[in-house]
């Protein structure tokens, strides 16, 4: 069975039909640190999300991080990419795990339920993902987690765990303290003045 790196920076794609721009800011993430990407673009058409899918794939071999791809568990099939993240409203953990294979990765989202977690780890997850906790410029959420979510998780759930929304390398510090394995952001890196710069902002939370 493959062996992922699943701790420090968590960068998930933002919805940008700009292709050169996609690459070239994740190439910056990369550069500053990034551990894994993830292939999220809500409103793509299913050419251009294989076509930005399969480059970006391709861009992650050369820094050989682990590729994600957002809900579309044919398109990872048909690219082999490492593995795949779904909601809690989307398909089944063990759905997916049995599409899958042992190997790939497969992350899910348990918003503020640790019930969902404990589901996750039953069912073959290889991490869960918690929030949001802060409001974000991209997902809307039904509710607010709660950081002390971050403590029972450590003693309960026996995977890598992610804190998702609204992260900025400031706000997230209190969870990585409590914790947390790795942080997704969107904004605070594709929107950064700075990409690279805001990346390794985010890593350094992981070595102190």
């Amino acid at each position: 069975m493959k062996t992922f790196n699943l701790k420090g920076l968590y960068i998930v794609t933002p919805d940008w039909d700009d292709t050169a721009k996609l690459l070239a800011v994740s190439e910056q993430a990369l550069q500053g640190g990034a551990t894994l990407l993830q292939y999220r673009h809500k409103t793509a058409d299913a050419a251009l999300r294989q076509e930005q899918a399969a480059l970006l794939f391709a861009l992650c071999r050369r820094y050989q991080r682990p590729f994600i791809i957002n809900d579309h568990v044919d398109l990872c099939l048909a690219l082999d990419a490492d593995g795949i993240h779904v909601g809690g409203t989307d398909a089944s953990v063990a759905e997916i795990r049995a599409k899958v294979g042992p190997d790939k990765i497969v992350g899910t989202s348990c918003y503020g339920s640790l019930e969902l977690a404990h589901d996750a780890v039953r069912c073959g997850a290889s991490y869960v993902a918690f929030g949001g906790f802060y409001p974000s410029k991209v997902k809307k959420y039904d509710v607010t987690t709660q950081a002390s979510i971050m403590t029972i998780a450590k003693t309960e759930i026996a995977l890598p765990n992610v804190v998702i929304g609204g992260m900025t390398a400031q706000n997230a510090m209190p969870l990585v303290a409590a914790g947390a394995d790795m942080v997704a952001a969107i904004s605070s890196v594709y929107l950064a003045d700075d990409p690279v710069a805001a990346a390794r902002e985010f890593v350094a939370l992981f070595t102190r």
